[in-house]
């Protein structure tokens, strides 16, 4: 299953190029992560799936297709999980325009244990969660 969210393409995202500052696609990625593994099971009173502060990024990166070049609009994330390890797990993000592709984001998200730190197992709630959005790639 994927995952869609829609992101607000702010006026000052915008560079004096005159479109969207490579960073602030990772921006909109986090964004869409962030509703996803949260804001989604608080809406049904459940516990988060992912938990957020308990990850972070090892990785990122971005294949940049299709400028976006205004602001004050709202372009779709559509995020799935590719790949679900022992303590991390893999996402891939697009990013479209008006049914545009314009960007491929991909990162890959590590479980840690803060107190110790160091990554930390995914444990079977997570693991349970990840494996309703993993489309593995062919």
């Amino acid at each position: 299953m994927k995952y869609s969210h829609k992101a607000f393409v702010r006026w000052d995202d915008l560079d004096a190029m005159g479109h969207v500052n490579n960073a602030k696609y990772l921006t909109f990625a986090q964004e869409a992560r962030f509703e996803w593994s949260h804001m989604q099971h608080q809406t049904k009173g459940e516990k988060p799936g992912i938990r957020d502060r308990e990850m972070v990024v090892a990785r990122a990166e971005v294949d940049f297709l299709k400028g976006i070049t205004s602001g004050g609009i709202f372009v779709d994330v559509v995020l799935w999980v590719t790949k679900i390890g022992n303590s991390s797990f893999h996402m891939v993000y697009e990013i479209s325009n008006g049914g545009e592709l314009c960007a491929r984001v991909r990162t890959v998200q590590v479980g840690v244990d803060h107190t110790a730190a160091k990554s930390r197992p995914l444990g079977a709630e997570e693991r349970k969660f990840l494996e309703q959005y993993l489309i593995q790639e062919s």
